[in-house]
């Protein structure tokens, strides 16, 4: 007699093997136990030695960089059903299943490749496009609202690409802020900060970008004090994503012993990339001072007056920033006749 050990269906005909409701392979249930018959012991276990110890080795943790997700609802595995001990008579027909089965995967594959490659293509175009835009978003969201940025340009051009802005007509942002006051007077742009502080300008549209350009601007201290953390011309200004300060600048401190610095802003942290150094170039007092940016590929060339002062690299890869202004503490500063040519 056998049994299906699956559903317990008994069958008497020795010649099936497989159940006939499920499938299931049959099992021969054994002769019926002899209540007489002599039972057999196992040998007895040895316990005069302890069994070996083994070490637990866990496996090794393995820490995600990506982002934590909420953890997916898994789909409930399918129930496995097992084969039959002889292969099935009809060999062809499960053939055509295992080449429609593989026609298909094919087909789910190509579908995967085509999707990948157009998303591939979506993200690279993307990322150019990021690129070009990165340091031009935001420009007018200085730390002074720009209230004229949108205000195009009617300076007589040099060259294209080049400007002359004299300050005859307002352009730049002006204003009262926590951080200073901003304000045109007499054709000249003139700026005061908070004490203890600084206060930066930048440029109200890219048609006063720096890349590979020269950039000159008279700046003068109004009644000749020096601001403790100087003033003067800032070039590659642009805000980060985060919208934090990202620049060059020419700094000068005209006491009478003059002095210069160049500084840089990352990620809004202002670092000294020359100290302050003692210069001759520098005219102290009220006296005008023309600050000069020579920008050449990623070399940046600083001048006074025409005097060679030093020259940094562009390490920050801030080429395609705007002219901007900076001063510090409450003393104020006027800024005249700024030129970019090429």
């Amino acid at each position: 007699m056998k049994r299906c050990p699956s559903c317990n269906r008994s069958y008497t005909d020795a010649s099936l093997n497989f159940c006939l409701e499920d499938g299931t392979p049959l099992v021969a249930d054994p002769p019926p136990s002899d209540s007489n018959a002599t039972r057999r012991y196992p040998p007895g276990r040895d316990t005069s030695e302890p069994p070996p110890t083994e070490i637990y080795r866990p496996d090794t943790a393995i820490i995600s960089q990506t982002p934590i997700s909420q953890p997916q609802p898994q789909p409930q595995p399918q129930q496995w059903t097992p084969m039959p001990a002889v292969a099935p008579p009809r060999k062809k027909s499960n053939a055509v299943w295992w080449v429609l089965g593989g026609v298909a995967a094919l087909g789910i594959i190509g579908i995967g490749l085509v999707v990948m490659i157009i998303a591939l293509a979506s993200m690279s175009a993307a990322n150019s496009n990021n690129g070009n835009l990165n340091r031009n978003e935001n420009r007018n969201a200085n730390v002074v609202s720009n209230t004229n940025a949108s205000r195009p340009n009617t300076n007589s051009s040099l060259t294209p690409g080049s400007l002359i802005d004299d300050f005859s007509e307002p352009k730049w942002g002006t204003g009262e802020s926590k951080f200073g006051h901003i304000w045109y007077d007499g054709d000249e742009y003139h700026m005061s900060s908070k004490d203890k502080t600084f206060i930066v300008m930048y440029a109200p549209s890219d048609d006063y970008n720096t890349e590979d350009a020269t950039v000159k601007v008279k700046a003068r201290s109004v009644d000749g004090t020096v601001p403790s953390s100087g003033f003067g011309l800032m070039v590659h200004c642009a805000q980060s994503k985060a919208k934090q300060l990202e620049d060059y600048a020419l700094l000068i401190y005209p006491s009478d012993s003059p002095e210069y610095e160049i500084i840089m802003h990352k990620d809004g942290t202002q670092t000294s990339l020359v100290n302050k150094t003692p210069t001759t170039a520098i005219h102290s007092g009220t006296s005008p001072n023309l600050l000069e940016v020579r920008i050449k590929g990623s070399e940046l060339s600083f001048y006074a007056n025409g005097e060679f002062l030093t020259k940094i690299n562009d390490t920050g890869n801030y080429k395609r920033g705007r002219a901007g202004f900076y001063t510090s503490d409450v003393t104020e500063v006027a800024f005249d006749d700024l030129q970019i040519t090429r």
